[in-house]
């Protein structure tokens, strides 16, 4: 009977302590998350903010400035990639390199 009474309060404690831990890591990742987001969300400001003074074009909204933008980019890697790989081309017929 006596160990039935150490069994039980063993896991009275091991609840405890548990929910303890549970409780800090709530905290610990719900504080994370606030500043997450904060960073996440003042970047956007500023981003949009430079995209609309700097990067639209007449009657563009920043959404739309952006998906052009990116689709430039994209094209710019593209050719870059299409000049590189025929850079690196092997050689047909050309004199062997030792």
């Amino acid at each position: 009977m006596a160990k039935s009474k150490l069994v039980k309060a063993n896991e009275k404690i091991a609840e405890k302590v548990v929910g303890g831990y549970k409780k800090i890591e709530e905290g610990v990742v719900g504080g994370y998350k606030k500043i997450e987001n904060g960073a996440v969300s003042g970047f956007t400001k500023i981003s949009d903010a430079f995209v609309d003074q700097y990067l639209t074009k007449d009657g563009e909204s920043v959404k739309e400035a952006k998906a052009r933008l990116a689709a430039e980019q994209a094209e710019r890697k593209a050719k870059q990639e299409a000049l590189h790989a025929a850079h690196h081309e092997p050689h047909i017929g050309g004199p062997e390199k030792k």
